[in-house]
């Protein structure tokens, strides 16, 4: 591909010898390198040879005309830009010359000063496309990579939760066996450590349950179709309302567009967020919850506000990490992972997820599902 300061190799191919050389030597040599042809078929073998950047080729010529070689031409190097010379400049010619893949076309007898801006154009269009492509590329062997990395973290994340259970359960159930064989003969200090022994360790298990149920969000697969969110959201709003049955919690749900995704998936992102609305605005006198939805540039945008505890919104970035809590957990329980949870499957989807709120004043969840 030719650089700031290099040669563009220029494939100039025409039948009338002469001025298929004139174009050669009248083209600036600090800028260019022509190599004529009178011919297409020695042409070809040229850009089998080397790499050209650009073909000049008289439209009219005995046994292969330009367009028909500048489409073998391109069949060699697809990043090949074409211009077609020809004498006859009507409309037709042009789109005859544009249909098969020329940037553009120059009307015989050459002024130079019209032929140099076409051709800058068109090896401009060239860099362009190699850029692009190579570009590409990269993107496509990052993404591998990134997925690669994802796999083998997942994996890891799978293999240290499993593995730590067997032990985990077995401390935990030591534990429960001393206080029930023996609590009674301890004085109250190694009946709290035991205690804070057992509590600790069921707080860890269910840590390494989130952990478990987020490394296998990466291998199960999305079954998508249609997804009535409305009545999904009713739904999970009925089942934590008897979860909850003690509270008097205002629900409000607005009119709430469908998409289409994976129902258990968007049940579960539902799920954990207005229960996470339950759970912070436990401390109101008047809980209240909003779950609304609309569409807005092809994408489905779904809310969940509640005016409960809320959150410094300048730790917003942090809020969807696993593991991220930035409450006191013994006034709301939970592990932090619910949020990451929710957020891996929206961007399984291809969608996006954010939040605002108000220390004090209540937090409103948003996420977006591509149209």
């Amino acid at each position: 591909m030719p650089t700031t300061g290099s040669k563009a190799r220029i494939l100039v191919v025409d039948d009338e010898a002469a001025q298929m050389k004139a174009l050669c030597d009248t083209l600036p040599g600090a800028d260019y390198e022509p190599v004529g042809f009178s011919d297409g078929p020695s042409a070809l073998a040229e850009l089998r040879r080397t790499r050209c950047d650009l073909l000049l080729a008289d439209l009219m010529m005995p046994g292969m005309g330009g367009i028909e070689l500048l489409r073998a031409a391109q069949e060699i190097d697809p990043d090949l830009v074409g211009i077609i010379m020809t004498g006859d400049g009507t409309i037709a010619t042009a789109v005859e010359a544009m249909k098969a893949g020329a940037l553009d076309y120059i009307l015989k007898p050459f002024r130079l000063s019209v032929v140099i801006p076409v051709l800058e154009r068109a090896l401009a269009v060239r860099r362009l496309r190699l850029e692009n492509a190579e570009l590409a590329q990269r993107v496509r062997e990052r993404t591998l990579e990134l997925e690669a990395a994802n796999r083998e973290l997942e994996a890891f994340s799978y293999s240290v939760a499993h593995d730590l259970r067997g032990p985990l359960s077995v401390i935990v159930g030591y534990a429960e066996t001393l206080v029930e064989d023996h609590s009674a003969e301890w004085p109250d200090q190694p009946r709290e450590l035991v205690g804070a022994i057992m509590a600790s360790g069921e707080h860890m298990q269910r840590l390494i349950d989130g952990l478990l149920r987020l490394s296998k969000l990466g291998r199960q697969p999305l079954s998508k179709g249609p997804v009535e969110v409305g009545a999904l959201v009713h739904e999970v709003v009925d089942e934590l309302r008897r979860q909850h049955a003690g509270r008097e919690v205002v629900v409000n749900v607005g009119d709430i567009p469908d998409c289409v995704g994976d129902r258990a998936m968007l049940r579960q992102v539902l799920v954990n967020l207005v229960s996470n609305a339950f759970k912070f605005t436990r401390a109101r006198e008047k809980p209240l919850i909003t779950v609304i939805g609309w569409t807005e540039a092809g994408e489905r945008i779904y809310c969940v506000r509640d005016n409960g505890a809320g959150f410094d919104v300048q730790q917003a970035d942090k809020l969807f990490a696993a593991f991220q809590r930035f409450h006191d957990p013994d006034q709301y329980e939970g592990t932090g992972i619910g949020l990451s949870i929710a957020s891996r499957i929206v961007q399984r989807h291809g969608g996006r997820i954010w939040a605002s709120a108000e220390v004090g004043k209540g937090a409103a969840f948003y996420f977006g599902i591509p149209g």
